[in-house]
């Protein structure tokens, strides 16, 4: 009896689900859409910290607040941009509200597997907002732009770079379009609801 039970629990698939305060269960593996709820991805990403938490300041830099001003400046950078877009933009990270964020060196170590977990997270995300499961090329690299200046700007200003160092990991951004932006150390709970609410801005402009 006892070597049966061992051998059951050997071959059994590990837990790849998990509780979201929502109360949806949201298999990692295969996530659907229905299991997506904007309120789990705002806390969640309120939590998650940049940077490893290596930043300055009282309050981790998270990545809701990351994604509020990548949604910024993407906007800064396509003034014409639809909503949906810009929806987009704010939600560039959102799966990391399940699989935190991990710094460049370590995604490259991981592996190919952290990728594909990001995209069928991403993809369900997407559908559960209106948006299509893979966005065109164009935009994904205009957003790509907007969290490289994002990323300089978190670099110099919280995360101790020099502004040399920034420049040869993230590109020299254009002055002139992050303006008057400054990164903001808060409350996660100030971040969670800033982002709530910049979804639901959008969400009400797509229609």
């Amino acid at each position: 009896m006892n070597a049966k039970r061992l051998s059951n629990r050997s071959t059994a698939k590990p837990r790849a689900w998990q509780r979201m305060l929502s109360g949806r269960r949201l298999d990692l593996l295969d996530p659907t859409p229905m299991d997506i709820e904007i309120i789990d991805i705002a806390h969640g990403l309120a939590f998650v910290a940049r940077w490893n938490g290596q930043t300055m300041g009282d309050y981790a830099y998270s990545v809701a607040e990351h994604s509020i001003l990548v949604e910024t400046l993407f906007s800064r950078l396509n003034p014409k941009a639809p909503a949906k877009w810009r929806l987009s933009a704010l939600l560039h990270d959102a799966p990391e509200y399940v699989i935190g964020d991990m710094i460049s060196p370590v995604k490259a170590a991981v592996g190919p597997g952290y990728g594909a977990l990001d995209d069928r997270l991403t993809a369900a995300i997407h559908l559960r907002f209106g948006l299509p499961a893979t966005l065109p090329v164009a935009i994904k690299k205009q957003i790509k732009k907007a969290d490289k200046i994002s990323a300089w700007m978190e670099a110099t200003q919280i995360a101790g770079f020099t502004t040399s160092e920034a420049g040869k990991l993230f590109g020299v951004p254009d002055v002139s379009i992050i303006g008057d932006l400054t990164i903001r150390l808060r409350p996660p709970i100030e971040a969670r609801n800033d982002f709530t609410n910049r979804h639901q801005i959008l969400l009400d402009e797509i229609g």
